[in-house]
């Protein structure tokens, strides 16, 4: 993958596990946001193993953005701006994000992100690996992601994205947050059916 896609979020990639794991996501975060009151459960939250380690080092909360050319970041950031009630911020991104914001898994990059604490040692183990497994196993089905991992900079767009995203729940983030990206291969990654 080139650098200006890796900046803009896109992936020339067009792999049958790509797209199978983005309708999972898809689906599993819109029954996310409709059933689980927008509460982030293990379809969403992968148990991290950095390159190197022979255990997990713990789950970490991971995003889902749309691919620039799709991107709804304007009407979220209009959520977070037109009132100072968190209670209201969040029941209005419940609302847009449990309509049609999942429908077309082939808007979304597949590129996910994840927010950590300003200074956090979690994330600079995870970027100092520079590479890592995600695995979710979740709704019966056990995701492996083999992934290239990198900090995103504060101008670049998933960044932007993934920052608006968890305001919309936490509009007390800190400016100064960590964000990282994860970029699978997915030549490298596999998908189970778990039967029982």
């Amino acid at each position: 993958m080139s650098s200006i896609a890796a900046t803009m979020g896109q992936s020339l990639v067009d792999h049958p596990l790509k797209k199978s794991f983005l309708k999972w996501q898809c689906l599993t975060r819109q029954i996310m946001m409709r059933d689980n009151q927008g509460r982030p459960d293990a379809s969403i939250m992968p148990s991290v193993v950095p390159a190197g380690a022979l255990e997990p080092m713990g789950h970490i909360i991971t995003i889902m953005n749309k691919a620039p050319s799709y991107s709804l970041v304007p009407e979220m950031k209009h959520m977070l701006g037109k009132t100072n009630d968190p209670a209201q911020i969040r029941n209005d991104a419940l609302q847009f994000l449990s309509a049609t914001y999942y429908q077309k898994a082939t808007e979304f990059s597949d590129i996910l992100t994840s927010t950590f604490p300003p200074a956090s040692l979690g994330a600079a183990q995870i970027r100092a690996a520079e590479r890592c497994n995600l695995m979710f196993d979740a709704y019966g089905q056990s995701w492996q992601l083999d992934c290239k991992v990198w900090q995103l900079a504060a101008h670049n767009p998933l960044f932007v994205a993934t920052m608006t995203h968890n305001r919309l729940f936490n509009p007390a983030l800190p400016n100064e947050s960590v964000v990282l990206g994860f970029k699978p291969d997915w030549s490298a990654s596999s998908f189970n059916q778990n039967n029982g």
